[in-house]
């Protein structure tokens, strides 16, 4: 238990730390931040105090973190997943740190960052993370591959993460390594095409492993 509230409030220092970062250099920044990159590589900026607004992104989502297991029908299962739980936080919140940390070097030191080759080796990253784990999660209404079908039974349910993971990790991975292609749009396509292919196949069989069940 022990183990578990140090990750806890690790997860809650993390998640100020894009405040942190935003308050060390506000004064040096400019009036105007880049806030958005196209496909075509195209920037889109505004008022710096914007900021502020995506870093309490994150110390508002680990208080949803927190908060919607309490009011989880399945609020004890959480127990049986905690580590992996905890770890999605962290990861989470390290995602978020690492977008805020972008905008802030590109506001200071334009051209410094890859964006959207940085952007998508982390999501593929994040990918990679999230199937590698999902197939701990026990049923909940929060977190997970949800499907009515998987939400029906426990045993749909587990097999439905199961599978789910192995494809979001390989989905992933593809992400990652499409994250060095020539050309934005290459990227972005190597990244999100094999996430629609793994939600698509995940919903499938989810509905096919209920149609098993149902037969016995």
């Amino acid at each position: 238990m022990k183990k578990t509230n140090k990750k806890q409030v690790a997860a809650w220092v993390l998640s100020l730390l894009p405040l942190v970062m935003i308050a060390a250099v506000y004064r040096r920044l400019p009036a105007e931040v880049p806030m958005h990159w196209d496909l075509d590589g195209a920037v889109d900026y505004g008022a710096k105090a914007q900021l502020w607004v995506i870093a309490a992104t994150a110390p508002v989502l680990e208080a949803m973190f927190c908060f919607l297991p309490k009011i989880d029908p399945k609020n004890k299962n959480y127990d049986k997943f905690g580590d992996a739980y905890l770890g999605i936080q962290l990861v989470t919140l390290l995602f978020l740190a690492a977008m805020t940390g972008i905008c802030i070097t590109e506001a200071l030191r334009p051209g410094t960052v890859n964006v959207s080759g940085v952007v998508c080796l982390l999501v593929g990253l994040l990918m990679v993370y999230l199937g590698n784990v999902m197939p701990r999660f026990r049923m909940n209404w929060y977190c997970g591959f949800k499907t009515p079908w998987a939400l029906s039974s426990e045993t749909v349910w587990t097999r439905t993460q199961r599978v789910a993971g192995r494809l979001l990790f390989a989905a992933g991975l593809i992400g990652a390594a499409g994250s060095f292609a020539p050309g934005d749009t290459a990227k972005f396509v190597l990244l999100l095409a094999p996430l629609v292919l793994a939600c698509g196949l995940s919903t499938v069989m989810s509905w096919r492993f209920y149609r098993e069940e149902s037969r016995k």
